[in-house]
């Protein structure tokens, strides 16, 4: 929906939310563009965010920002899980996901499955900020592959369990879209430990809002602890929802001491955002939201 040529001569790099809104930030200095067989890429310069990664023309990540993303998609169940030692990541090839993992010391492997090698590449050449050497971590096992395909198949045959799946993707469009549905997020519970949990990113309650209720539904038809929470992510433009789905965990049942007690005990340090209270606040949704969630 937004610049997948970008014009050197046009200072903004724009995305838009829907139809009838979108947003804009100055691009500065180009320094990497090109097609993988899978998408359209650009590395930008930027004087806001830094370096800033984009895919189709959508904002993916920025070296400045991306810790609001991060930092809330791992940590809120993370830190629920009692002892989270396995994860697996689908999507994620910029390695903000699996740094934050790794903050986790009980964390022993995390499976990283991206689809596209190009990805990972920009991310060893431009965005150690983002993931700060996580790529190279002797506990992350890379596989490029289809995510759709290894967790409907490779990982079941391996007879593979995990503690949390991270389903750190684009938008559900396009190739990406079954990786979002009913039969998807099955799949995923299948492969999740008694008490592991499932956490994605689901968009823009205000731009995006039937988007958002049909995957919050997709998740309610296979888990009973579906629990939506919001925050602004500014490189996204927007009020930003994210989920965690499980059979058992339920991350809005801690208080924001116990979330504090967690972190100084598991001494994760590092952390730009993510705390007790706004574990909570997070979780206190205003009333269109209650109206549109059900």
């Amino acid at each position: 929906m937004s610049d997948t040529h970008p014009d050197p001569q046009d200072p903004w790099l724009r995305e838009q939310l829907n139809d009838d809104a979108g947003f804009f930030y100055r691009g500065g200095r180009l320094i990497e563009a090109g097609a993988s067989p899978f998408q359209q890429y650009e590395v930008w310069e930027t004087p806001l965010f830094g370096k800033l990664f984009r895919l189709d023309g959508c904002f993916m990540t920025s070296e400045r920002d991306e810790f609001f993303y991060h930092e809330n998609l791992i940590h809120v169940p993370a830190i629920t899980h009692p002892d989270p030692r396995s994860a697996l990541v689908i999507g994620g090839g910029d390695g903000g996901s699996a740094e934050e993992l790794f903050k986790h010391p009980a964390m022993e492997r995390v499976v990283l499955v991206e689809l596209d090698a190009k990805v990972l590449d920009i991310a060893r050449a431009h965005l150690h900020a983002v993931h700060h050497g996580a790529l190279d971590d002797p506990r992350l096992e890379v596989r490029v592959e289809d995510g759709l395909r290894y967790v409907g198949e490779v990982a079941p045959a391996a007879g593979e369990r995990f503690d949390l799946i991270v389903l750190d993707l684009t938008d559900p469009v396009g190739p990406a879209e079954a990786l979002y549905t009913e039969a998807f997020f099955a799949q995923c519970r299948a492969l999740l430990t008694e008490e592991g949990a499932l956490t994605l990113h689901i968009g823009a309650p205000v731009f995006q809002a039937e988007r958002m209720r049909r995957l919050v539904d997709n998740l309610r038809a296979v888990f009973p602890r579906v629990r939506p929470y919001f925050l602004y992510i500014p490189l996204y433009g927007s009020l930003w929802g994210m989920a965690s789905a499980s059979m058992r965990l339920d991350p809005r049942g801690l208080s924001a001491e116990e979330v504090d007690r967690r972190i100084a005990e598991r001494g994760i340090g590092a952390l730009q955002y993510y705390n007790g209270e706004v574990h909570c606040a997070q979780f206190a949704l205003p009333n269109y939201l209650r109206t549109l969630l059900g």
